[in-house]
């Protein structure tokens, strides 16, 4: 009798995807390989010249310049990075104020419920600005969430479960004009449509390996930070 996985036509490659052949291909001589990137021997060297290599593809994918990609566990540990980095930044400038975040409704977990935790810390405040039918936010709703404490917009670039796209640039506009950090995940976006941070206006964008044919295995997820603004 076929197994239930074996009957299953598998449609949820929004929540991950196989492992693409090519990528396993390019993985394997790294299953032998034992050194450490940092260290300044052959077996350090080969290592740190392969997180290099794919340090400089990661950027090509996004438009970005190698340096402005950090290699992290996960989408949600790039998510939290955004998040709280923002916040802390805007923590040293601003000592007796508490910042503010504006963000959706529609978010995914790893950054409403990051921002439930920190709201009940006393760590700062936010606000998730509803969206419409089609589950886009409306640019001018998000305009008129802001405060003077506000220091990060963070709006996803496509909805994990309906896959409504959001007005990023207009959204990274604004933040611009108010002189706010713009954060985007894009977790359900590469592979599907063409993400460009430089066309997207962003300052910080989240990548998910696993999400276009990466492993899961310890979960691969990428943050790319431009260069830093005051907020």
């Amino acid at each position: 009798m076929a197994s239930q996985a074996q009957r299953c036509i598998y449609l949820d490659y929004n929540a991950t995807t196989p492992i693409w052949a090519e990528v396993a291909d390019a993985m394997v001589p790294f299953l032998k390989e034992f050194g450490n990137p940092s260290s300044d021997h052959p077996y350090g060297r080969t290592c740190k010249a392969a997180v290099e290599l794919a340090r400089s593809q990661v950027a090509a994918l996004v438009g970005a310049q190698p340096h402005e990609i950090f290699f992290c566990s996960c989408g949600s540990e790039a998510d939290n990075w955004a998040i709280w980095g923002s916040v802390a930044a805007a923590r040293r400038q601003w000592p007796d104020r508490t910042p503010h975040v504006v963000t959706t409704a529609i978010e995914h977990p790893a950054v409403l419920k990051q921002l439930e935790s920190l709201q009940a810390l006393g760590l700062l405040d936010y606000t998730a600005v509803p969206v419409d039918s089609e589950g886009i936010v409306d640019v001018e709703a998000v305009q008129q969430a802001f405060k003077k404490e506000t220091c990060l917009v963070t709006c996803m670039h496509s909805n994990n479960e309906v896959g409504s796209l959001q007005p990023i640039q207009q959204l990274a506009a604004l933040a611009w004009e108010h002189g706010v950090l713009m954060h985007t995940d894009g977790a359900q976006s590469i592979g599907k449509v063409h993400v460009d941070v430089k066309a997207l206006g962003v300052d910080m964008l989240t990548i998910v390996g696993h999400k276009f044919g990466a492993p899961k295995v310890g979960g691969i997820g990428f943050h790319v930070c431009k260069l830093p603004r005051t907020c």
